[in-house]
């Protein structure tokens, strides 16, 4: 019995080390945007203002290539 409960209370105490580091992560690295990512955001914004919405399935095999590469 006291194995057991050893083991569910060690399991329980390195899931909680696991959160603190995980929550303390977030808070203490940050993120800044590139302005490269800045001006992609706000090109994607102009456009979806323009469209009105965001382009579905069918747009996207409207506007991609979906030929592929040929293997040799």
């Amino acid at each position: 019995m006291t194995i057991v409960l050893t083991g569910i209370v060690a399991f329980v105490v390195v899931s909680l080390v696991g959160w603190a580091i995980a929550e303390l992560k977030g808070k203490t690295c940050g993120y800044e945007a590139s302005q490269e990512e800045q001006q992609s955001l706000q090109n994607w914004t102009e456009a979806l203002n323009k469209r009105e919405r965001e382009m579905d399935i069918h747009d996207v095999m409207e506007t991609i290539s979906t030929k592929g590469f040929s293997a040799v």
